[in-house]
């Protein structure tokens, strides 16, 4: 019988306002073999914030401690704190068998593929720049000028969606997490992800061929 297979990276990116938050929540709520990556930093918990939830909370000798000893997959300083993508919890959960989440920028997702080639990087858009606006402008949350920017973000951010393996559109967002899971699906499937087994396959089959190549 064949043991579980591991778990598979995915880096799912998009730009602001395309609904990556909802579809991973939803991704996570039907399905139970899909993990978040929780990032570490170095910020102060908000109320309600718990360890190992939301965030691994840490302080910054012991984040550049974990930096120098390869210890995270990825890290950027924001606003004068570190986030990263603890390795070992990353490695943990892939080992369970789970397919873990990194929800990050364009830039983290390259590296992550340049790291990591097996990984899987996942684009998450609206259907249309109009649409894309709409949404922005209906959160209610944020100044014209602050929409202004982001829109100008996802100008630049539209230049690097080449570098993806697949680009999923949410516009009805059952569709779009059922889309997203049979891509994840396939990708398991992959002779590139299943070198272990294809490795046990190929030992069995020259054992049978030396044995009946024997007098």
């Amino acid at each position: 019988m064949e043991r579980e297979q591991k778990g598979i990276l995915i880096v799912i990116s998009g730009f602001s306002g395309a609904g990556k938050g909802t579809i991973v929540r939803e991704l996570l709520k039907k399905y139970d073999n899909y993990a978040l990556s929780v990032s570490m930093t170095t910020r102060e918990p908000r109320p309600g914030e718990r360890e190992g939830v939301e965030y691994f909370f840490t302080d910054r000798k012991h984040f550049e401690e974990t930096i120098r000893s390869n210890g995270l997959i990825e890290y950027a300083p924001y606003c004068g704190n570190y986030y990263g993508t603890p390795r070992a919890y990353v490695e943990e959960q892939m080992e369970m068998g789970k397919n873990v989440i990194l929800e990050i920028e364009i830039q983290g997702a390259l590296k992550i593929k340049d790291k990591f080639p097996e990984s899987l990087l996942i684009f998450l858009t609206p259907p249309s720049a109009g649409e894309l606006k709409r949404r922005l402008e209906g959160r209610g949350t944020e100044s014209r000028e602050q929409i202004e920017k982001r829109l100008v973000r996802a100008a630049e951010e539209s230049e690097g969606v080449e570098a993806y393996d697949y680009i999923v559109i949410n516009d009805k967002m059952e569709e779009c997490v059922e889309e997203l899971h049979g891509l994840v699906e396939a990708a398991r499937r992959a002779p590139v992800r299943r070198r272990e087994f294809i490795q046990e396959i190929r030992n069995e089959l020259k054992g049978f061929a030396q044995e009946s190549a024997e007098p």
